[in-house]
């Protein structure tokens, strides 16, 4: 594999950076290998122009197992000269930590890694945060809704929500008749059509970042199990949603036992921490599917209020959105079709 003819190496990788005398590259959200493959390729464009460098490739939040990466890192691998697949590694972030494949990073470059990930990470947060502010905020004015709650301001929107007040005047032009504006300037939804319950549902995978996992050791834990676990656990930000907390909600809802365990984590700026599953039980691993049946699902509440409702037992439920979410999220659809107009029969009128 030979480099490209080229003047200068940054104009023509533009994306990757020089850090400590490393050449490092992160990618925020990749959900697919091509995003892997062609960032690989493109370190080693760059490391052919840089001789002795080593390169990273650095994936923050990576939708992708391990096990997926390892084999694609080998694919890379066998196609590279041996000098460069020597010089460059994958770096998969766990929580805080950062994994390394083929082999974890020194002190030095995990410091390099971690100066890159900083520098970039405000730039991605600010776009993916106006991409989820529509999202946010019409799901805070249905879950205000439902709750038969009075006109509120553009200041408790921002509080609420956590985006600024432009950007909550932006979504309010765009929600049209659909608000209810008072001549002292509150608002409120003045009903909440299936079609927005549509654009919800279409957005809600992305905005909630969902982390799905499954046991493929043979002998698969319950997700009674994992919840019992979980309560001993008790991670911080962790409420328990799908259809343990629609049942709550509705006790009399259409559902026999627990097909999933959805939990809801309170993540309003920043990227899923899923360290706390491997403890709950290391033999769940990630999948990409959102097809195959999963065991645990990991979801995020991006807004800065949580909306958590407390539990006897430990934990919190998550807001029945999160729940009504989950269930459509899960294909139970009749389910979640009962839960909706159970909520909006039972709604408090003001």
């Amino acid at each position: 594999m030979s480099p490209p003819s080229v003047a200068s190496r940054s104009d023509a990788y533009p994306d990757v950076a020089v850090v400590d005398g490393r050449l490092i590259e992160v990618k925020f959200g990749v959900s697919a290998l091509r995003s892997v493959r062609l960032g690989l390729v493109q370190l080693a464009y760059a490391m052919a122009s840089r001789p002795g460098a080593a390169a990273f490739l650095v994936l923050p939040d990576v939708a992708i197992t391990h096990r997926r990466l390892r084999e694609e890192w080998q694919l890379a691998a066998a196609a590279l000269k041996p000098d460069l697949s020597r010089r460059l590694a994958l770096c998969v972030g766990e929580g805080d930590r950062f994994i390394g494949i083929p082999r974890d990073p020194d002190a030095g470059a995990l410091r390099a890694i971690r100066k890159a990930v900083a520098k970039l990470r405000p730039r991605t947060s600010a776009r993916t945060a106006r991409g989820e502010a529509s999202f946010v905020v019409l799901k805070i004015l249905f879950h205000h809704w439902l709750s038969g709650g009075a006109p509120v301001t553009t200041d408790w929107l921002a509080t609420t929500s956590g985006y600024s007040y432009p950007t909550i005047a932006g979504v309010l032009r765009e929600l049209g008749s659909l608000i209810e504006r008072r001549t002292n300037r509150r608002v409120r939804l003045r009903w909440f059509s299936r079609d927005e319950f549509a654009r919800l549902l279409a957005e809600s995978d992305r905005a909630r970042m969902t982390a799905r996992f499954v046991d493929r050791s043979g002998q698969p834990r319950s997700p009674e199990s994992h919840l019992r676990r979980l309560q001993k656990l008790a991670p911080p930000g962790i409420a328990i949603g799908g259809v343990l907390g629609a049942k709550h909600y509705v006790p009399d809802l259409d559902l026999v036992g627990l097909p999933r365990l959805d939990l809801s984590q309170h993540r309003p700026k920043q990227h899923l921490d899923l360290t706390f599953v491997r403890e709950l039980d290391p033999a769940l691993t990630r999948v990409e599917d959102p097809l195959e049946p999963a065991t645990l699902v990991v979801h995020a509440v991006r807004h800065a209020a949580p909306l958590f409702t407390p539990r006897a037992g430990g934990l919190e439920w998550a807001d029945p959105i999160e729940c009504l979410l989950d269930l459509n999220e899960a294909g139970l659809k009749p389910q979640a079709s009962q839960f909706l107009d159970t909520l909006e029969r039972k709604r408090p009128r003001t």
